[in-house]
């Protein structure tokens, strides 16, 4: 029997559209948070670790809810249409009062406006305040209101490039960000609307995604779920690319927008999301094909017998250490992999003084394409050599991408990027189905919701560890930060002794082809 890479990339329209959402989240809300209502990067991380601090607690809930669910639309599909049909309407929401602010500080909001940046130094010359590199400065000692205001953000190099211009990344940026957080102070009911739009968007996605994740393995027998979790993190990344083109055709990343509206990019989002959803509706019969899934287990011998009734089925403790390991290892490759995520969109501007879009889509393109060989890969070699390799590769990137400056070459951190793409890849493959490999059907929600569990409990501190560490040193510590994470994480998976595909089922495997 083969994968039916048909029926798992529809079944993947619904990790598409939470893709989608989150790198629409990721890399613009912080822009968002710090640039309009002038949030430190700290608490900046606060409000970008409220989706993990929610989803700690939901995404095993409500994965094992949908075990428990039976509708005659499958246990998943209802809380997929919910969540995402919320959540879009949220997000679109949650942009008009991104513009209410953005009138508040309307004064400062015209980038390379002489008059804008008149106001700024009235406000802001003796206070007290910080570059990106961590340095402590007070405007007035630099530069005289004319000086200050003849700034623009674009300057030509030597070469005759246009580029950043360091001096209104190192003082007009953080005196624009004083000036937005002083207005939010004196107005702070648009940041409160803000926060709760924010907080109904983050309930719906983590409604489903756990439902969502499941229905791969739900569908798919056991020896072909790493090929089955390729396919999705392949449509999972297709979202994330897709998202990364809108943002270089809304311009995102450039300083002239820093101050953009964001009405029409969330609206594109929310549209894209909902007809991803219309696909899936339209094409999944999730009830059927689950009932096929468990005919095959039964025909091929593979063990997917649920326990008595009143009896619950547990683990082994050396599966119990395993399974922990497994767990202890995602939380920290979580660790360093979303600081970088949730953090260089910031970094790229104000460190590397380059368009953290291309960057990252190089990154995704490199992921998208090596999914597939690495499910392949992990049929041949195992699922634990295979993680492990992967993550030599991410802890690599980030450890030489440590040292680029702004003056560095281009293509070297865009190569980085691309191997820390391949190394996630990598992981990010296996890792789910090993997790899952060690439970009975009934229980795929519930184990959905362990692996969510590890990966959010490291989301809900990185944003705030990394945000403070960045604020306290500089942000220069965002790489390191993530290179030893990395590096933590091939210990505790260097020890984990199960949740390899078994190749060797009692009866029938011999014609199992799962190398197709």
């Amino acid at each position: 029997m083969k994968l039916n890479y048909k029926r798992t990339i529809l079944v993947g329209f619904a990790f598409f559209l939470i893709s989608l959402f989150w790198q629409a989240y990721d890399s613009t809300i912080p822009l968002l948070l710090t640039n309009k209502f002038g949030m430190s990067q700290g608490w900046s991380g606060v409000i970008m670790a409220i989706d993990n601090i929610l989803a700690l607690f939901l995404l095993p809930l409500f994965g094992s809810l949908s075990d428990k669910c039976s509708t005659r639309f499958g246990k998943r599909t209802p809380f997929i249409v919910i969540g995402t049909t919320i959540a879009a309407v949220s997000l679109v929401a949650l942009s008009f009062v991104d513009a209410a602010q953005l009138k508040n500080i309307d004064a400062v909001a015209a980038i390379d406006d002489p008059a804008a940046l008149e106001v700024l130094y009235d406000s802001q010359c003796d206070a007290e305040l910080i570059t990106p590199e961590g340095d402590t400065f007070v405007l007035s000692n630099i530069f005289t209101k004319d000086e200050f205001t003849a700034i623009t953000s674009k300057i030509t190099d030597e070469g005759g490039n246009s580029v950043t211009n360091p001096d209104y990344t190192n003082y007009v940026s953080p005196a624009r960000q004083a000036y937005a957080a002083q207005v939010t102070a004196e107005n702070p009911g648009t940041l409160a609307a803000f926060v709760a739009l924010l907080l109904i968007v983050l309930l719906a996605m983590a409604t489903f995604r756990s439902p969502a994740v499941a229905l791969m393995p739900d569908v798919t027998i056991k020896p072909l779920r790493s090929k089955g979790n390729a396919v999705i993190n392949l449509m999972g990344t297709a979202g994330g690319i897709l998202v990364l083109i809108l943002g270089m055709i809304f311009s995102t990343s450039a300083v002239k927008n820093s101050l953009m509206s964001y009405t029409s990019f969330y609206t594109v989002i929310a549209g894209i999301m909902l007809v991803s959803l219309v696909i899936f509706l339209l094409t999944v019969k999730e009830p059927k094909w689950a009932a096929e899934m468990r005919a095959d287990s039964i025909r091929f011998g593979i063990e997917e017998e649920e326990p008595e009734e009143g009896k619950k089925r547990g683990l082994k403790p050396d599966e119990k250490r395993s399974l922990l390991l497994i767990l202890a290892s995602i939380a920290l490759w979580f660790f360093g992999y979303n600081a970088i995520t949730s953090k260089y969109s910031v970094y790229a501007a104000n460190v590397l003084h380059k368009d953290y879009n291309t960057t990252m889509l190089i990154a995704q393109a490199a992921a998208i394409v090596c999914y597939l060989p690495a499910g392949m890969v992990a049929s041949k070699i195992g699922r634990k050599k295979t993680i492990l390799g992967g993550v030599v590769m991410l802890a690599s990137a980030f450890g030489i991408a440590a040292f680029m400056r702004a003056d560095s070459p281009t293509t070297v951190m865009n190569l980085l990027f691309a191997l820390a793409g391949i190394g996630w890849a990598t992981i990010n493959v296996n890792s789910f189905p090993m997790v899952v490999e060690m439970c009975s059907g009934a229980d795929i929600g519930k184990y959905t919701g362990f692996y969510y569990t590890a990966s959010m409990a490291a989301q809900i501190a990185t944003p705030m560890l990394s945000g403070m560490l960045m604020d306290k040193i500089g942000m220069t510590v965002l790489f390191p930060y993530a290179a030893g994470f990395a590096a933590c994480a091939f210990i505790t998976m260097s020890m984990v002794k199960h949740g390899d595909a078994k190749v060797d089922a009692k009866t029938g495997l011999d014609a199992f082809d799962i190398d197709d």
